[in-house]
């Protein structure tokens, strides 16, 4: 017989004591840390408990008795739903505090090395529209919270009710196979909200399917949106044709199918409406997930990429291209690791993981050769191009995975560096990246990274041979709780 569970109770008049990790707030009860989102240090608030393990609960504000005196208006109507801007209701002065906290906190309990004392954060210069890349999903199943769910009407007896409505928009956590419908986002210029929204009702004016997470099934799957400091803009639509033959029989007859046909008109639709598109591309998805690095993406109408602006330099960016997401505060961002590397002319610089080489060819004037390393191919071809671009002719790039690229003998044919730049992805450096950097021994280290947990870690594994010089917090996402932390090392 199946015992049952005790109900989790309702704590009334509790008080939120701080900030905690993924942007949610913490206060404590009996033994237990409870950690809740949506709220901010100061609010007294009843909460549900909702999940209860040994050490920490979660719990569900149903109701703020008392506002705190340090909470700020969320400006956008998605705000409690969409997890995307968690810390909407906290003044960006605040959330400035606590990011620099947060760098602080994991640095000294991760890596538990002598540190020194922290630069102030910079904080992004803007903290609305900041966004250069937003990616949409779409679905045949609209997410509904509890407040709409208990207002729906009675779906009728043929089915198809209002909760069936398609949607386009951003996933919800707990909620894999629905989408949140967005109206206007904030975090990009607002061309992208008439271009996402016109894409959707044109769709259910003319019938297109939404795609079927579960099933796997409907044409309109995902839509991609960049633009650039050059003012360009590109468009990349994810089908996902019903009728897709095999690759051997031609990428033509692909799109003669019906639904081929429809999304050739939606291209053509969204062209004619917004001429400030300068690269429109789509492709066919028959896979389970939606990441395209290994997909064929034909262009519709103009470039195959965009270019970005630094300083005097053009960096393209093509639809699989990897950018820094918030380009005036990369701009900062790469400043300080450029001044972190003190490079005269005369050095020899390794950037790993360099994505489409923008940190290898903002410093390499500044050094006399550049080598980057990155596992995407076509970013590295990207590189390679925006090195040709920029007249920068001491740059070599390598495409492969960092652990098989970086090795003893590559280090031997190519020079050993005085330098070495890594910025690697939210995981960390890989063990055997980290001992092959120990053992080139460069004389400095200056580490991007964005995730201070996982950096913590690799800075713990090369304190025997280097010592932590400086610590530089950079805000990129405003009103989310993550945060990008450089660091200088100096060899021993």
């Amino acid at each position: 017989m199946a015992r049952n569970k005790k109900p989790l109770p309702l704590l009334e008049g509790v008080e939120i004591e701080a900030v905690a990790a993924e942007g949610k707030c913490l206060f404590h009860w009996n033994d237990l840390v409870v950690f809740v989102p949506f709220c901010v240090p100061g609010d007294v608030c009843d909460v549900q408990i909702r999940r209860k393990k040994h050490s920490f609960a979660e719990g569900e504000v149903v109701r703020i008795t008392k506002y705190s005196n340090v909470r700020a208006t969320p400006f956008c109507e998605h705000f409690g739903v969409c997890g995307g801007c968690k810390w909407q209701n906290l003044p960006y002065e605040e959330q400035l505090k606590f990011k620099q906290q947060q760098v602080y906190d994991q640095l000294h309990r991760i890596g538990k090395i002598e540190l020194p004392e922290f630069h102030p954060i910079l904080g992004s210069v803007h903290t609305k529209e900041y966004r250069n890349k937003l990616d949409f999903g779409c679905a045949n199943k609209r997410y509904l919270t509890k407040e709409q769910l208990r207002d729906l009407p009675p779906a009728p007896s043929e089915g198809g009710g209002a909760k069936d409505v398609p949607a386009i928009g951003f996933h919800i956590t707990g909620a894999f196979d629905k989408i949140l419908p967005i109206e206007k986002c904030w975090l990009m210029d607002d061309l992208h909200n008439d271009i996402r929204n016109e894409v959707r009702d044109y769709a259910m004016e003319n019938g297109l399917s939404f795609f079927d997470l579960r099933a796997q099934v409907g044409l309109l799957r995902d839509v991609i949106i960049r633009n650039s400091a050059s003012g360009e803009w590109m468009v990349i639509f994810q089908f996902h044709l019903e009728t897709s033959p095999a690759p051997s029989q031609g990428e033509e007859n692909r799109w003669e199918s019906e639904d081929g046909k429809k999304a050739l008109a939606l291209l053509q639709h969204i062209a004619d409406k917004f001429p400030q598109i300068t690269s429109l591309m789509y492709l066919d998805n028959q896979k389970c997930n939606d990441t395209i690095g290994d997909q064929n993406i034909i262009v519709f109408k103009g470039n195959d990429h965009i270019y970005e602006l630094m300083e005097d330099l053009k960096f393209k960016v093509g639809p699989k291209s990897f950018y820094q997401t918030n380009t005036e505060q990369a701009y900062h961002l790469y400043s300080v690791a450029r001044n972190f590397a003190g490079l005269t002319g005369n050095e020899v610089v390794y950037d790993l993981y360099t994505g489409t080489g923008t940190i290898a060819n903002f410093v390499a004037r500044k050094a006399r050769r550049v080598i980057g390393i990155e596992y995407v191919p076509e970013a590295i071809e990207d590189a390679k191009v925006n090195s040709h671009v920029n007249g920068i002719e001491n740059t070599l790039f390598y495409a492969g995975d960092m652990k098989d690229i970086l090795t003893d003998e590559f280090i031997a044919e190519h020079g050993q560096p005085d330098v070495i730049i890594t910025d690697p992805p939210r995981a960390g450096m890989h063990p055997d990246v980290v001992k092959t950097i120990l053992r080139a021994a460069p004389k400095r280290i200056v580490y991007v990274s964005c995730n201070p947990a996982t950096q913590a870690r690799d800075l713990h594994d090369m304190d025997e041979y280097y010592r932590v010089i400086a610590v530089q917090p950079v805000d990129m996402f405003p009103h989310t709780p993550h945060v990008e932390n450089v660091v200088l090392l100096e060899r021993k």
